[in-house]
Protein backbone atom coordinates (compact mmCIF):
# COMPACT_ATOMS: atom_id res chain seq x y z
CA UNK A 1 0.00 0.00 0.00
CA UNK A 2 2.89 2.29 0.19
CA UNK A 3 4.15 2.30 -2.98
CA UNK A 4 3.42 4.94 -4.93
CA UNK A 5 1.78 4.88 -8.37
CA UNK A 6 4.37 4.72 -10.79
CA UNK A 7 6.03 1.90 -8.91
CA UNK A 8 2.71 0.14 -9.08
CA UNK A 9 2.72 0.78 -12.69
CA UNK A 10 6.45 -0.07 -13.44
CA UNK A 11 5.77 -3.12 -10.91
CA UNK A 12 3.14 -4.21 -12.83
CA UNK A 13 0.99 -4.36 -9.98
CA UNK A 14 -1.23 -1.11 -10.40
CA UNK A 15 -5.03 -2.12 -9.75
CA UNK A 16 -3.84 -5.21 -7.75
CA UNK A 17 -4.15 -2.90 -4.57
CA UNK A 18 -6.50 -0.33 -3.39
CA UNK A 19 -5.73 3.29 -5.14
CA UNK A 20 -4.87 4.61 -1.69
CA UNK A 21 -0.95 5.41 -1.57
CA UNK A 22 -0.29 4.75 2.23
CA UNK A 23 2.74 6.02 4.53
CA UNK A 24 4.46 4.09 6.30
CA UNK A 25 3.03 6.33 9.50
CA UNK A 26 -0.49 5.02 8.92
CA UNK A 27 0.64 1.41 8.39
CA UNK A 28 2.55 1.55 11.70
CA UNK A 29 -0.26 3.32 13.36
CA UNK A 30 -2.51 0.50 11.87
CA UNK A 31 -0.24 -2.15 13.35
CA UNK A 32 -0.20 -0.78 16.55
CA UNK A 33 -3.96 -0.37 17.33
CA UNK A 34 -4.30 -4.54 16.36
CA UNK A 35 -2.15 -5.44 18.55
CA UNK A 36 -3.57 -3.26 21.20
CA UNK A 37 -6.55 -5.07 20.84
CA UNK A 38 -4.84 -8.30 21.47
CA UNK A 39 -4.39 -9.72 24.96
CA UNK A 40 -2.69 -13.02 24.84
CA UNK A 41 0.87 -12.73 24.57
CA UNK A 42 0.86 -15.79 22.24
CA UNK A 43 -1.59 -14.26 19.96
CA UNK A 44 0.32 -10.88 19.79
CA UNK A 45 3.87 -13.25 19.02
CA UNK A 46 1.92 -14.71 16.28
CA UNK A 47 0.70 -11.26 14.84
CA UNK A 48 4.44 -9.56 14.97
CA UNK A 49 5.89 -12.86 13.67
CA UNK A 50 3.30 -12.26 10.26
CA UNK A 51 4.15 -9.10 10.05
CA UNK A 52 7.88 -9.55 10.23
CA UNK A 53 6.98 -12.14 7.14
CA UNK A 54 5.20 -9.41 4.83
CA UNK A 55 6.86 -6.25 5.70
CA UNK A 56 9.88 -6.69 7.55
CA UNK A 57 10.56 -3.03 8.04
CA UNK A 58 7.64 -2.19 9.20
CA UNK A 59 7.95 -4.25 11.63
CA UNK A 60 11.02 -3.15 12.98
CA UNK A 61 9.92 0.00 12.98
CA UNK A 62 7.19 -0.74 15.19
CA UNK A 63 9.62 -3.02 16.99
CA UNK A 64 12.10 -0.16 17.95
CA UNK A 65 9.44 2.22 18.50
CA UNK A 66 8.02 0.49 21.60
CA UNK A 67 10.71 -1.75 21.71
CA UNK A 68 9.74 -2.13 25.74
CA UNK A 69 6.13 -2.71 25.35
CA UNK A 70 7.21 -5.52 22.05
CA UNK A 71 10.61 -7.26 23.97
CA UNK A 72 8.77 -9.72 26.03
CA UNK A 73 6.68 -10.68 23.25
CA UNK A 74 9.22 -11.08 20.20
CA UNK A 75 12.36 -12.45 23.25
CA UNK A 76 11.60 -13.92 26.71
CA UNK A 77 8.84 -14.90 28.54
CA UNK A 78 6.54 -15.10 25.30
CA UNK A 79 9.11 -16.65 23.18
CA UNK A 80 9.43 -19.60 25.34
CA UNK A 81 5.72 -20.26 24.98
CA UNK A 82 5.91 -20.07 21.28
CA UNK A 83 8.78 -22.40 21.33
CA UNK A 84 7.02 -25.00 23.34
CA UNK A 85 3.98 -24.45 20.83
CA UNK A 86 6.01 -24.16 17.65
CA UNK A 87 4.13 -26.88 15.89
CA UNK A 88 0.70 -26.03 16.81
CA UNK A 89 1.06 -22.23 15.98
CA UNK A 90 3.59 -22.78 12.90
CA UNK A 91 2.71 -20.62 9.43
CA UNK A 92 5.75 -20.42 7.63
CA UNK A 93 9.72 -21.59 8.54
CA UNK A 94 12.01 -18.88 9.38
CA UNK A 95 15.69 -20.02 9.42
CA UNK A 96 18.10 -23.09 8.23
CA UNK A 97 16.93 -26.71 9.68
CA UNK A 98 19.82 -29.21 9.95
CA UNK A 99 20.02 -31.90 11.00
CA UNK A 100 21.99 -35.03 11.76
CA UNK A 101 20.94 -36.98 9.30
CA UNK A 102 22.24 -34.17 6.71
CA UNK A 103 26.31 -34.90 8.06
CA UNK A 104 28.33 -34.68 5.13
CA UNK A 105 26.36 -32.47 3.20
CA UNK A 106 25.85 -29.31 5.10
CA UNK A 107 27.90 -26.92 2.94
CA UNK A 108 25.23 -27.70 0.27
CA UNK A 109 21.95 -26.86 3.13
CA UNK A 110 23.97 -23.47 3.50
CA UNK A 111 23.58 -22.63 -0.22
CA UNK A 112 20.34 -23.37 -0.25
CA UNK A 113 20.27 -20.13 1.98
CA UNK A 114 19.07 -17.13 -0.10
CA UNK A 115 21.65 -14.24 1.52
CA UNK A 116 25.35 -14.84 0.18
CA UNK A 117 26.76 -12.14 2.52
CA UNK A 118 25.68 -13.15 6.45
CA UNK A 119 27.61 -11.49 8.93
CA UNK A 120 26.31 -13.45 12.05
CA UNK A 121 24.67 -16.55 12.83
CA UNK A 122 22.81 -17.85 16.41
CA UNK A 123 23.27 -21.49 16.43
CA UNK A 124 21.09 -23.97 18.94
CA UNK A 125 20.51 -27.38 19.34
CA UNK A 126 17.73 -27.49 21.47
CA UNK A 127 18.36 -28.70 24.34
CA UNK A 128 18.33 -26.37 27.47
CA UNK A 129 15.45 -23.55 26.01
CA UNK A 130 15.56 -20.67 28.31
CA UNK A 131 14.68 -22.98 31.60
CA UNK A 132 12.19 -24.91 29.85
CA UNK A 133 14.49 -27.88 29.05
CA UNK A 134 14.81 -29.90 25.40
CA UNK A 135 12.34 -28.55 22.88
CA UNK A 136 14.76 -30.59 19.93
CA UNK A 137 14.03 -28.22 16.92
CA UNK A 138 11.02 -26.23 18.16
CA UNK A 139 13.96 -24.37 19.62
CA UNK A 140 14.35 -22.32 16.30
CA UNK A 141 12.20 -19.52 18.27
CA UNK A 142 15.18 -18.39 20.13
CA UNK A 143 17.18 -17.70 17.20
CA UNK A 144 14.98 -15.94 15.18
CA UNK A 145 14.14 -14.13 18.77
CA UNK A 146 17.87 -13.48 19.32
CA UNK A 147 18.34 -11.90 15.48
CA UNK A 148 15.42 -10.20 15.90
CA UNK A 149 16.98 -7.84 18.70
CA UNK A 150 20.41 -7.65 16.41
CA UNK A 151 18.14 -5.81 14.09
CA UNK A 152 15.91 -3.52 16.63
CA UNK A 153 18.76 -2.78 19.17
CA UNK A 154 22.20 -2.56 17.49
CA UNK A 155 20.91 -2.19 13.73
CA UNK A 156 22.46 -5.25 12.44
CA UNK A 157 21.16 -5.63 8.92
CA UNK A 158 18.45 -8.29 8.90
CA UNK A 159 19.65 -10.10 5.95
CA UNK A 160 22.74 -10.63 7.18
CA UNK A 161 21.37 -12.73 9.86
CA UNK A 162 21.17 -16.06 9.86
CA UNK A 163 18.88 -18.26 12.44
CA UNK A 164 20.06 -22.50 12.54
CA UNK A 165 18.75 -25.16 14.71
CA UNK A 166 20.91 -28.20 14.44
CA UNK A 167 18.38 -31.32 15.04
CA UNK A 168 20.28 -34.31 16.64
CA UNK A 169 16.91 -35.47 17.92
CA UNK A 170 15.33 -34.64 21.43
CA UNK A 171 15.12 -36.57 24.94
CA UNK A 172 11.30 -35.16 25.63
CA UNK A 173 8.84 -37.70 25.80
CA UNK A 174 6.23 -35.84 25.23
CA UNK A 175 7.34 -34.01 22.05
CA UNK A 176 8.33 -37.90 20.45
CA UNK A 177 4.82 -38.42 20.99
CA UNK A 178 3.71 -35.83 19.63
CA UNK A 179 1.71 -35.42 16.40
CA UNK A 180 2.42 -32.06 15.20
CA UNK A 181 6.16 -31.99 16.44
CA UNK A 182 8.02 -31.36 13.62
CA UNK A 183 11.72 -32.54 13.83
CA UNK A 184 13.24 -35.86 14.00
CA UNK A 185 11.56 -38.51 16.22
CA UNK A 186 14.25 -40.02 18.15
CA UNK A 187 16.51 -39.65 21.34
CA UNK A 188 18.67 -37.29 21.29
CA UNK A 189 22.03 -38.34 19.64
CA UNK A 190 24.70 -38.11 21.92
CA UNK A 191 27.70 -40.29 19.93
CA UNK A 192 31.16 -38.67 18.22
CA UNK A 193 28.55 -38.04 14.95
CA UNK A 194 27.55 -35.07 17.13
CA UNK A 195 30.39 -33.63 17.75
CA UNK A 196 30.98 -34.70 13.89
CA UNK A 197 28.04 -32.61 12.81
CA UNK A 198 28.88 -29.81 14.99
CA UNK A 199 32.99 -29.46 13.65
CA UNK A 200 31.26 -29.78 10.13
CA UNK A 201 28.90 -27.15 10.56
CA UNK A 202 31.57 -24.43 11.84
CA UNK A 203 33.95 -25.25 9.12
CA UNK A 204 30.85 -25.19 6.34
CA UNK A 205 29.94 -21.49 7.65
CA UNK A 206 33.16 -19.77 7.43
CA UNK A 207 33.93 -21.72 4.10
CA UNK A 208 30.78 -19.84 2.56
CA UNK A 209 30.27 -16.65 4.73
CA UNK A 210 34.50 -16.06 5.75
CA UNK A 211 36.45 -16.89 8.45
CA UNK A 212 35.25 -13.48 10.98
CA UNK A 213 31.47 -14.57 10.25
CA UNK A 214 30.00 -14.17 14.11
CA UNK A 215 28.84 -17.54 15.50
CA UNK A 216 26.76 -17.16 18.40
CA UNK A 217 26.02 -20.46 20.37
CA UNK A 218 22.15 -20.48 22.01
CA UNK A 219 20.73 -22.46 24.82
CA UNK A 220 23.41 -25.30 24.16
CA UNK A 221 23.12 -28.01 26.92
CA UNK A 222 25.32 -27.38 30.18
CA UNK A 223 27.82 -30.31 29.39
CA UNK A 224 27.94 -28.59 26.04
CA UNK A 225 27.85 -25.42 26.15
CA UNK A 226 31.73 -24.82 27.93
CA UNK A 227 32.98 -27.63 26.46
CA UNK A 228 32.16 -26.16 22.27
CA UNK A 229 33.01 -22.62 23.68
CA UNK A 230 36.84 -24.02 24.55
CA UNK A 231 37.05 -25.88 21.62
CA UNK A 232 35.91 -23.39 18.71
CA UNK A 233 37.14 -19.83 20.59
CA UNK A 234 40.45 -19.97 19.60
CA UNK A 235 39.39 -20.99 16.01
CA UNK A 236 36.46 -19.23 14.82
CA UNK A 237 34.82 -16.05 15.92
CA UNK A 238 32.38 -17.23 18.29
CA UNK A 239 30.79 -16.91 22.24
CA UNK A 240 27.67 -18.60 24.10
CA UNK A 241 25.21 -15.80 25.64
CA UNK A 242 24.38 -18.28 28.09
CA UNK A 243 27.35 -18.16 29.67
CA UNK A 244 29.62 -14.64 28.20
CA UNK A 245 26.29 -12.55 27.71
CA UNK A 246 24.63 -13.92 30.89
CA UNK A 247 27.95 -13.23 33.00
CA UNK A 248 28.38 -9.33 31.07
CA UNK A 249 24.60 -8.02 32.19
CA UNK A 250 24.41 -9.73 35.70
CA UNK A 251 27.97 -7.59 36.48
CA UNK A 252 27.04 -4.93 35.26
CA UNK A 253 23.79 -5.21 37.46
CA UNK A 254 26.61 -5.77 40.54
CA UNK A 255 29.08 -2.89 39.26
CA UNK A 256 25.46 -0.50 39.55
CA UNK A 257 24.60 -2.19 43.08
CA UNK A 258 28.17 -1.47 44.19
CA UNK A 259 27.39 2.54 43.37
CA UNK A 260 24.04 2.42 44.95
CA UNK A 261 25.90 0.78 47.99
CA UNK A 262 28.89 2.31 47.97
CA UNK A 263 30.91 -0.93 48.63
CA UNK A 264 33.45 -1.92 46.21
CA UNK A 265 33.13 -5.31 44.12
CA UNK A 266 36.11 -6.75 46.18
CA UNK A 267 34.37 -6.55 49.65
CA UNK A 268 31.11 -8.53 48.04
CA UNK A 269 30.48 -11.89 48.57
CA UNK A 270 28.01 -13.60 45.99
CA UNK A 271 26.17 -16.70 46.39
CA UNK A 272 24.41 -18.49 43.69
CA UNK A 273 21.45 -20.69 43.55
CA UNK A 274 22.80 -22.86 40.49
CA UNK A 275 25.71 -24.27 39.35
CA UNK A 276 25.19 -24.65 35.55
CA UNK A 277 26.53 -22.52 32.38
CA UNK A 278 24.99 -18.87 33.82
CA UNK A 279 26.26 -19.25 37.44
CA UNK A 280 29.75 -20.29 35.82
CA UNK A 281 30.09 -17.72 33.29
CA UNK A 282 28.86 -14.96 36.08
CA UNK A 283 31.49 -16.25 38.26
CA UNK A 284 34.55 -16.10 36.14
CA UNK A 285 33.61 -12.57 35.20
CA UNK A 286 33.32 -11.72 38.81
CA UNK A 287 36.41 -12.94 39.19
CA UNK A 288 38.23 -11.32 36.36
CA UNK A 289 36.38 -8.05 37.39
CA UNK A 290 38.50 -8.43 40.83
CA UNK A 291 41.38 -9.06 39.52
CA UNK A 292 41.56 -6.09 37.35
CA UNK A 293 40.50 -4.36 40.94
CA UNK A 294 43.73 -6.02 42.48
CA UNK A 295 42.76 -9.06 44.49
CA UNK A 296 44.37 -12.79 43.73
CA UNK A 297 42.20 -15.05 41.62
CA UNK A 298 42.21 -17.62 44.37
CA UNK A 299 41.44 -14.44 46.91
CA UNK A 300 38.35 -13.61 44.11
CA UNK A 301 37.03 -17.23 44.22
CA UNK A 302 37.13 -17.41 47.68
CA UNK A 303 34.73 -14.70 47.45
CA UNK A 304 32.22 -16.90 45.23
CA UNK A 305 29.81 -19.49 46.26
CA UNK A 306 27.05 -22.19 44.36
CA UNK A 307 24.49 -23.94 46.05
CA UNK A 308 22.85 -26.68 42.77
CA UNK A 309 20.16 -29.61 43.22
CA UNK A 310 22.61 -31.37 45.29
CA UNK A 311 23.29 -29.11 48.00
CA UNK A 312 26.00 -26.88 48.42
CA UNK A 313 29.32 -26.84 46.03
CA UNK A 314 32.23 -27.79 48.86
CA UNK A 315 34.76 -30.72 49.23
CA UNK A 316 33.91 -34.49 49.81
CA UNK A 317 29.99 -33.80 49.31
CA UNK A 318 28.83 -37.13 47.98
CA UNK A 319 27.55 -35.58 44.83
CA UNK A 320 30.87 -35.58 42.39
CA UNK A 321 31.46 -31.71 40.82
CA UNK A 322 32.42 -31.34 37.20
CA UNK A 323 35.82 -29.72 35.97
CA UNK A 324 34.22 -26.60 35.43
CA UNK A 325 32.71 -26.28 38.70
CA UNK A 326 36.19 -26.76 40.58
CA UNK A 327 36.96 -23.91 41.36
CA UNK A 328 34.49 -22.36 43.07
CA UNK A 329 34.41 -25.84 45.29
CA UNK A 330 35.05 -24.47 48.92
CA UNK A 331 35.44 -26.35 52.46
CA UNK A 332 32.63 -27.12 54.04
CA UNK A 333 31.05 -24.15 56.11
CA UNK A 334 28.75 -26.07 58.48
CA UNK A 335 25.96 -28.12 58.52
CA UNK A 336 24.06 -26.93 54.98
CA UNK A 337 20.91 -28.70 53.90
CA UNK A 338 18.94 -25.89 52.47
CA UNK A 339 19.64 -23.25 50.49
CA UNK A 340 18.37 -20.56 53.48
CA UNK A 341 20.83 -22.46 55.55
CA UNK A 342 23.32 -21.41 53.10
CA UNK A 343 22.53 -17.95 53.67
CA UNK A 344 22.74 -18.00 56.83
CA UNK A 345 26.27 -19.91 57.15
CA UNK A 346 28.15 -17.99 53.96
CA UNK A 347 26.15 -14.54 55.03
CA UNK A 348 26.78 -13.07 51.17
CA UNK A 349 25.86 -9.70 50.44
CA UNK A 350 24.39 -11.02 47.40
CA UNK A 351 22.05 -13.93 45.84
CA UNK A 352 21.78 -14.91 42.53
CA UNK A 353 19.42 -16.92 41.16
CA UNK A 354 20.35 -18.73 37.72
CA UNK A 355 18.99 -22.54 38.14
CA UNK A 356 15.70 -22.00 36.05
CA UNK A 357 13.95 -23.90 39.09
CA UNK A 358 10.76 -21.58 40.04
CA UNK A 359 10.21 -19.84 43.62
CA UNK A 360 13.41 -20.56 45.67
CA UNK A 361 14.04 -17.43 46.80
CA UNK A 362 11.26 -17.96 49.76
CA UNK A 363 10.04 -15.66 51.62
CA UNK A 364 12.59 -16.44 54.77
CA UNK A 365 15.29 -16.19 52.29
CA UNK A 366 14.67 -12.56 51.24
CA UNK A 367 14.13 -12.19 54.57
CA UNK A 368 17.54 -13.59 56.08
CA UNK A 369 19.07 -11.03 53.34
CA UNK A 370 17.28 -8.03 54.60
CA UNK A 371 18.75 -9.10 58.21
CA UNK A 372 21.92 -9.75 56.72
CA UNK A 373 22.35 -6.53 54.93
CA UNK A 374 21.18 -3.12 54.98
CA UNK A 375 21.28 -3.39 50.95
CA UNK A 376 20.93 -6.83 49.95
CA UNK A 377 21.36 -7.50 46.31
CA UNK A 378 18.54 -10.24 45.04
CA UNK A 379 18.96 -11.04 41.19
CA UNK A 380 16.79 -13.53 40.10
CA UNK A 381 17.60 -14.07 36.52
CA UNK A 382 16.16 -17.28 35.58
CA UNK A 383 13.87 -17.38 32.71
CA UNK A 384 11.00 -17.32 31.59
CA UNK A 385 8.82 -15.49 34.06
CA UNK A 386 7.43 -18.49 35.86
CA UNK A 387 11.36 -19.45 36.46
CA UNK A 388 12.39 -16.58 38.47
CA UNK A 389 12.99 -17.53 41.98
CA UNK A 390 11.21 -14.92 42.99
CA UNK A 391 8.97 -11.79 42.41
CA UNK A 392 10.23 -7.97 42.93
CA UNK A 393 6.87 -7.66 44.48
CA UNK A 394 8.23 -10.29 47.47
CA UNK A 395 11.78 -8.88 47.18
CA UNK A 396 11.08 -5.44 47.79
CA UNK A 397 8.12 -5.96 50.33
CA UNK A 398 10.13 -8.31 52.58
CA UNK A 399 13.57 -6.25 52.67
CA UNK A 400 11.10 -3.05 53.27
CA UNK A 401 12.13 -1.58 49.76
CA UNK A 402 15.86 -1.76 51.13
CA UNK A 403 17.10 -4.28 48.60
CA UNK A 404 18.62 -3.90 44.67
CA UNK A 405 16.58 -6.55 42.79
CA UNK A 406 17.54 -7.07 39.51
CA UNK A 407 15.04 -10.80 37.43
CA UNK A 408 15.89 -11.93 33.85
CA UNK A 409 12.09 -11.61 32.95
CA UNK A 410 10.26 -7.98 33.20
CA UNK A 411 8.15 -7.44 36.43
CA UNK A 412 6.08 -4.11 36.55
CA UNK A 413 6.91 -1.14 39.40
CA UNK A 414 6.34 -2.22 42.35
CA UNK A 415 4.75 0.38 45.16
CA UNK A 416 4.94 -0.11 48.89
CA UNK A 417 2.68 0.17 51.66
CA UNK A 418 4.22 3.66 52.14
CA UNK A 419 3.56 4.91 48.42
CA UNK A 420 7.05 4.40 47.81
CA UNK A 421 7.47 3.29 44.05
CA UNK A 422 10.29 0.94 42.96
CA UNK A 423 10.96 0.04 39.30
CA UNK A 424 12.69 -3.16 39.20
CA UNK A 425 16.03 -3.40 36.79
CA UNK A 426 15.80 -6.30 34.30
CA UNK A 427 19.29 -8.43 34.12
CA UNK A 428 18.51 -8.87 29.96
CA UNK A 429 21.17 -10.27 27.99
CA UNK A 430 19.37 -7.76 25.15
CA UNK A 431 21.74 -4.99 26.78
CA UNK A 432 24.85 -7.17 26.04
CA UNK A 433 24.90 -9.07 22.73
CA UNK A 434 23.64 -6.99 20.43
CA UNK A 435 25.91 -4.00 20.77
CA UNK A 436 28.74 -6.91 21.07
CA UNK A 437 27.64 -8.28 17.99
CA UNK A 438 28.03 -4.93 15.95
CA UNK A 439 31.39 -3.81 17.25
CA UNK A 440 32.51 -7.74 16.63
CA UNK A 441 31.02 -7.62 12.89
CA UNK A 442 32.31 -4.02 12.43
CA UNK A 443 36.15 -4.50 13.51
CA UNK A 444 36.71 -7.79 12.15
CA UNK A 445 37.40 -9.49 15.41
CA UNK A 446 38.59 -13.07 14.78
CA UNK A 447 38.26 -14.33 18.41
CA UNK A 448 36.35 -12.86 21.02
CA UNK A 449 38.16 -12.39 24.19
CA UNK A 450 36.13 -12.92 27.75
CA UNK A 451 37.83 -8.92 28.18
CA UNK A 452 35.13 -8.08 25.48
CA UNK A 453 32.43 -8.81 27.68
CA UNK A 454 33.95 -7.28 30.77
CA UNK A 455 33.94 -3.97 28.85
CA UNK A 456 30.78 -4.49 27.57
CA UNK A 457 29.64 -4.67 31.50
CA UNK A 458 31.48 -1.40 32.43
CA UNK A 459 29.96 0.13 29.52
CA UNK A 460 26.30 -0.67 30.66
CA UNK A 461 26.97 0.30 34.24
CA UNK A 462 27.90 3.59 32.84
CA UNK A 463 25.13 4.49 31.34
CA UNK A 464 22.89 3.92 34.40
CA UNK A 465 21.84 7.15 35.42
CA UNK A 466 22.00 8.56 39.14
CA UNK A 467 17.92 9.37 38.81
CA UNK A 468 17.50 5.88 37.77
CA UNK A 469 19.56 4.58 40.39
CA UNK A 470 17.41 5.85 42.60
CA UNK A 471 14.31 4.55 40.99
CA UNK A 472 15.23 1.47 41.70
CA UNK A 473 16.85 0.32 38.97
CA UNK A 474 20.14 -1.56 37.64
CA UNK A 475 19.96 -1.05 34.00
CA UNK A 476 18.75 2.00 31.63
CA UNK A 477 15.14 1.56 30.54
CA UNK A 478 14.51 -1.07 27.87
CA UNK A 479 12.63 2.24 25.93
CA UNK A 480 16.86 3.54 25.74
CA UNK A 481 18.10 0.25 24.28
CA UNK A 482 18.68 1.34 21.05
CA UNK A 483 20.89 3.96 22.01
CA UNK A 484 22.62 1.86 24.77
CA UNK A 485 23.75 -0.54 22.17
CA UNK A 486 24.99 1.47 19.93
CA UNK A 487 27.28 3.23 22.86
CA UNK A 488 28.51 -0.49 23.92
CA UNK A 489 29.44 -1.14 19.94
CA UNK A 490 31.70 2.37 20.00
CA UNK A 491 33.15 1.71 23.24
CA UNK A 492 34.02 -2.12 22.33
CA UNK A 493 35.18 -0.71 18.94
CA UNK A 494 37.95 1.92 20.86
CA UNK A 495 38.85 -1.56 22.83
CA UNK A 496 39.39 -4.25 20.85
CA UNK A 497 41.26 -1.84 18.01
CA UNK A 498 43.32 -0.64 21.38
CA UNK A 499 44.16 -4.13 21.98
CA UNK A 500 44.89 -5.02 18.78
CA UNK A 501 41.98 -7.14 18.54
CA UNK A 502 40.79 -6.09 15.36
CA UNK A 503 41.55 -6.88 11.93
CA UNK A 504 39.41 -4.41 9.42
CA UNK A 505 41.66 -1.81 8.00
CA UNK A 506 41.85 1.24 7.63
CA UNK A 507 41.26 1.70 11.34
CA UNK A 508 38.15 4.27 11.41
CA UNK A 509 38.93 7.37 13.13
CA UNK A 510 35.84 8.46 14.51
CA UNK A 511 34.57 5.17 15.60
CA UNK A 512 31.28 7.04 16.80
CA UNK A 513 30.97 8.38 13.82
CA UNK A 514 31.67 5.33 11.93
CA UNK A 515 29.41 3.15 14.14
CA UNK A 516 26.31 4.84 13.67
CA UNK A 517 26.72 4.92 9.98
CA UNK A 518 26.12 1.30 9.91
CA UNK A 519 22.62 1.83 11.54
CA UNK A 520 19.87 0.01 8.81
CA UNK A 521 16.96 2.69 8.47
CA UNK A 522 13.14 1.55 8.24
CA UNK A 523 12.45 3.81 5.42
CA UNK A 524 11.10 1.76 2.42
CA UNK A 525 13.55 1.79 -0.67
CA UNK A 526 12.45 3.25 -4.13
CA UNK A 527 11.36 1.09 -6.29
CA UNK A 528 11.84 3.78 -8.93
CA UNK A 529 14.60 3.03 -11.47
CA UNK A 530 17.29 5.59 -12.28
CA UNK A 531 15.72 8.18 -15.23
CA UNK A 532 17.59 10.78 -16.68
CA UNK A 533 18.15 12.45 -20.76
CA UNK A 534 21.47 12.41 -22.54
CA UNK A 535 21.82 16.28 -23.19
CA UNK A 536 22.45 17.44 -26.54
CA UNK A 537 22.29 13.61 -27.83
CA UNK A 538 20.06 12.92 -31.25
CA UNK A 539 19.42 9.54 -31.88
CA UNK A 540 19.08 9.70 -35.68
CA UNK A 541 20.84 11.72 -38.05
CA UNK A 542 19.76 14.68 -39.51
CA UNK A 543 18.15 14.35 -43.10
CA UNK A 544 18.27 17.54 -45.41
Amino acid sequence: MAFTLQERQILGIHGLLPPKVETQDIQAMRFQRNLKKMTDPLEKYIYLMGIQERNERLFYRVLMEDIEELMPIVYTPTVGLACTEYGHIFRRPKGLFISILDRGHIRSILDNWPETNVAAVVVTDGERILGLGDLGCYGMGIPVGKLCLYTACAGIRPEKCLPVVIDVGTDNETLLKDPFYMGLYQKRDRSQAYDDLIDEFMEAVVDRYGQDTLIQFEDFGNHNAFRFLRKYREKYCTFNDDIQGTASVALAGLLAAQRAIGKPLTEHRVLFLGAGEAALGIANLIVMAMMELGMTQSGAREKIWMYDAHGLLVKDRAQKTDANQEAFVHDSPGDVKTFLDAVNSIKPTAIIGVAGAGRLFTQDVIKAMGILNERPIIFALSNPTNKAECTAEDAYTLTDGRCLFASGSPFGPVTLSDGRVFTPGQGNNAYIFPGVALAVILSGVRHISDTVFLEAAKTLAEQLTDKELEEGRLYPPLSNIREVSVQMAVKVVEYVYAKGMAFRYPEPLDKNGFVRATAWNTDYDSFLPDTYDWPGVRFSPKIN
